[in-house]
């Protein structure tokens, strides 16, 4: 087994694992639960791992990184040209994969764990405003009130 890219459909439970020699021939497949992700990738020889960016893509990356593999994050829309045939957990890791090899594919730059927490941080404040305009506004509406003068 010669695996030189890996892509990683990564899901809620399950996980699809499609490896591709230098030539970008099919040479693994696999699918995994969730605990056994890190023990499936942990057997494999160091590779490039592709994982299209999601909220949990981060935290993988760093996983994946921890056991020697180097880890590319690509935007789903980069990936969606390469799927072939139906749309299935298995297509999407070998669009992935697929998507790895391309000379020019633009990858998500890394990010530690502080600068996902300052994003997780920014985006509750910013859904918890827009929560309490909802919320002014109903309130505005149900008193009769008129914001802008007549």
């Amino acid at each position: 087994m010669n695996i030189v890219f890996l892509g990683i459909d990564l899901a809620k439970n399950v996980f699809q694992l499609c490896g591709l020699n230098q030539a970008g021939k099919p040479v693994y497949k696999k699918r995994t639960g969730r605990k056994e992700l890190l023990q499936t990738v942990a057997k494999i020889p160091a590779c490039l791992i592709g994982i299209e960016a999601s909220t949990g893509a981060f935290y993988w990356q760093r996983e994946f990184e921890k056991l020697g593999h180097n880890v590319k994050v690509i935007s789903p829309q980069y990936v969606n040209p390469f799927v072939r045939g139906q749309k299935n957990d298995g297509n999407d890791a070998q669009a992935i994969a697929v998507a790895l090899m391309q000379p020019t594919m633009q990858f998500v730059p890394p990010k530690n764990l502080e600068q996902q927490d300052i994003q997780a941080l920014h985006r509750d404040t910013v859904q918890d405003s827009v929560l309490l305009i909802i919320v002014l506004l109903q309130s505005v509406k149900s008193e009769g009130c008129c914001l802008i003068g007549e």
